[in-house]
């Protein structure tokens, strides 16, 4: 008949510092059945303690046969020895081994939990257990809360919970009084008499004189293998104290090939229960974690409020210009010399005759039609023409006088900063007194109609910028009368260019506002009355329009022609949108060197997660063992700790984004009383980010000690004291 468990030839032999090689075992021959109760006694350093690691899988470096169940245990592979010690093997450990941190409960059911039992199986079948083992009103404490005696059966309960066909007991009495001893003793007793194999290492004589059989080990040999005649099997009558229950076999769902519903054979640690194990192990060190989860949560804050500066800063600056500009315009210049200053404002009309001006009306309408799918289209009907002179009326001066009766004996000279045509639609939205200006009356041969003041008859009129009209007196200048020297460079037949000037005579009808322009010394014409002027001076040839405002029915549609003309590189928008434009550069160029920044502290923030966590690795070695002792893979170790990193960037990422939102508040409130305005803008998605870069580092921070934790050898995790 065969054996439960044959060991032939077995050798071990460990490695030395130094190279060498030490034998701890030599040519063990031995064979184990299943209803014995074993003692393997022997002095300390005997070997038995090896020979126990060998039979129970935590060590397969060995040379020999160890066949346990039918299966060669040199054969198996790492994931199949993880599951011979989860499925045929239970450890009862001289220092109990319990995870102080679990309740009696949770250690017990541990094994299951590895296995993905469900809960209310998990409970049934530890509550059962523990009963048996007189420990059924302590499931809710803590191992710290029970005697020594107690923890011990706690741990034979443990190891009994997957109903293994092998106990292995490493002095299991060598903690425990006289009295308590004997308790043990006799429940290992009747483990073996309910017909599993039960093999105590020991060196007490007493534990040996319980035993079925007692085999003796020195020097890493076996050198006798007795049967205890005197060995009685436990009767249903006989109790090891009165006040417990015997012993009784485990219910038949707990058997071999008894499976229950939620067993597979492929079951092992689930994610969920992975997380769960977490949340314990995190509580038992829960300030520890906090503190390290709020240090993280400083750098996710500070990565949130530099995004939220940016974009803030941004929203400020695109709001700022929506306000002096209309969103359903579009401005459309065509780019000028780039090495000079405000190059694309420089000189650079369109030419009306040859048909420039239609083809890229087509190309517009081509690309909102066949890529946007819009129907609008562009045409004269919704265009206007500008003539935007900045640097080529550089030279430009107004004329006025202070006292409000012009004459040029006692007239003051402005110099005007530029000159600037806008259309109707626009100038009533900027105008902040008097009235829009407009083409004054012409005569038969198309000039300008004037007075016997030498002012257009009626329309006409130039307006200012605000920071002019102070100057002009304020509101009261409204109507006052001033001169205009225009000096603009003409390129003749032979190619040279010479300075035309002219002088133009009007009121002053209006106060613009126009974003930043109204700080500047800004004349604005009416763009016909401008023409106009040119062809009076005899220079209508030289007049065509530098700018084309589109009106459109939607501020989509708007943007959408801005992309066409974007992805040209022939055209530029009004001059707040490039200064719109130019400060979202700046503004973006700073948010992201910020942001850098606080990505610098996250690193650092990695680094104390890696360091802590690889700390807690060590701490919890023994931990370690235990697990793989029971059936822990590789991969289930590795599953609770990187389980660990993701709980504590889920945390660090709340806190964060709390962090993040009363910082933010604060700095609103006090911006707000010191500048007026408060640049911080948030996005939902910010939130998503932060908890995304928060889980992000915390799980690549953790996957180095995770690793670590996993390749850990079990027998040398368990000496770890």
């Amino acid at each position: 008949m065969e054996k439960e468990l044959q060991l032939i030839g077995v050798n071990k032999k460990y490695k030395l510092e130094n190279k060498q090689t030490f034998q701890a075992l030599y040519d063990i021959n031995v064979e184990f059945d299943k209803g014995e109760l074993v003692s393997i006694v022997g002095e300390s350093g005997s070997g038995k303690s090896t020979l126990m690691n060998l039979i129970g899988g935590l060590d397969s470096d060995f040379t020999g046969t160890i066949i346990s169940g039918g299966e060669n245990l040199k054969k198996l592979t790492d994931k199949q020895l993880d599951k011979y010690r989860k499925n045929k093997i239970g450890f009862v450990f001289q220092s109990f081994n319990l995870i102080s941190h679990l309740s009696i409960l949770d250690n017990v059911t541990l094994a299951l939990t590895l296995s993905n039992v469900s809960e209310k199986e998990k409970v049934e079948k530890a509550t059962k257990i523990l009963k048996r083992v007189g420990l059924e009103s302590q499931i809710k404490k803590k191992p710290t809360q029970l005697s020594g005696g107690q923890k011990q059966r706690v741990a034979i309960a443990r190891a009994l919970i997957n109903d293994p066909e092998i106990i292995i007991a490493d002095e299991p009495t060598g903690a425990l009084d006289s009295d308590t001893s004997m308790q043990i003793l006799e429940i290992l007793k009747e483990i073996a008499d309910s017909g599993k194999l039960v093999i105590m290492v020991t060196h007490s004589e007493k534990v040996a004189s319980i035993s079925s059989r007692v085999v003796e080990i020195a020097d890493g040999r076996i050198i006798s293998d007795t049967l205890n005649e005197k060995y009685q099997k436990t009767t249903q009558e006989s109790t090891s104290n009165p006040q417990e229950e015997i012993l009784q076999p485990l219910p038949a769902s707990t058997r071999k090939g008894k499976k229950s519903k939620n067993s597979k054979d492929k079951q092992n640690l689930s994610l969920w229960s992975a997380i769960r194990l977490s949340i314990h192990n995190m509580w038992a060190s829960k300030t520890k974690n906090f503190l390290m989860a709020f240090g993280v949560a400083i750098g996710i804050g500070s990565l949130i409020l530099m995004m939220c500066f940016s974009s803030g800063i941004t929203d400020f600056i695109n709001d700022t210009m929506k306000s002096y500009s209309d969103p359903t315009i579009v401005t459309i210049s065509k780019k000028g010399d780039s090495d000079k200053p405000f190059g694309s404002f420089d000189y650079n009309p369109f030419d009306e005759d040859s048909g420039e001006i239609t083809t890229l009306y087509d190309d517009i309408n081509k690309y909102l039609k066949d890529e946007k799918g819009y129907d609008f289209e562009v045409s004269s009907d919704n265009t206007y023409y500008g003539f935007n002179l900045l640097s080529i009326f550089s030279d430009a001066k107004v004329s006025y006088s202070p006292s409000g009766d012009f004459n040029y004996s006692d007239a003051e000279t402005l110099n005007i900063s530029y000159v600037y045509t806008i259309p109707p639609y626009y100038t009533e939205k900027n105008v902040i007194e008097g009235e829009m200006s407009s083409t004054p009356s012409t005569d038969a041969n198309g000039y300008i109609k004037k007075n016997s003041d030498g002012l257009p008859e009626e329309g006409g009129g130039f307006m200012f910028t605000k920071t002019i009209v102070d100057l002009f007196g304020g509101e009261e200048a409204l109507g006052k009368k001033v001169e205009i020297s225009f000096t603009v460079p003409i390129t003749n037949a032979e190619g040279k260019t010479e300075n035309f000037s002219f002088d133009a005579e009007d009121t002053i009808c209006g106060i613009m506002d126009t974003s930043v322009m109204s700080q500047l010394l800004v004349v604005y014409v009416d763009y016909d009355y401008l023409k106009l002027l040119f062809k009076e001076k005899g220079q209508a040839d030289f007049f065509a329009p530098t700018t084309i405002y589109v009106q459109t029915p939607s501020e989509e549609i708007t943007d959408a022609i801005n992309e066409y003309l974007a992805s040209t590189n022939a055209y530029t928008g009004s001059i707040e949108d490039q200064l719109a434009g130019l400060f979202n550069s700046l503004s973006s160029v700073i948010g992201t060197s910020l942001i850098v920044i606080s990505c610098i502290s996250l690193l650092v923030s990695a680094m104390m997660i890696l360091v802590v966590l690889y700390m807690s690795v060590s701490e919890r070695t023994k931990e370690i063992g235990v697990l793989k002792s029971i059936g822990a893979r590789r991969k289930d170790i590795k599953r609770i700790f990187t389980s660990e990193s993701l709980l504590i960037g889920i945390l660090s990422g709340i806190f964060g984004i709390i962090f993040s939102l009363i910082l933010a508040g604060i700095i609103s409130i006090v911006l707000s009383s010191l500048i007026g305005i408060a640049p911080i803008s948030f996005r939902w998605w910010y939130f998503a980010v932060a908890i995304g870069v928060s889980i992000l580092i915390s799980m690549l921070s953790g996957l180095y000690p995770a690793s670590k934790a996993a390749k850990l050898d079990p027998v040398e995790s368990l000496r770890r004291e």
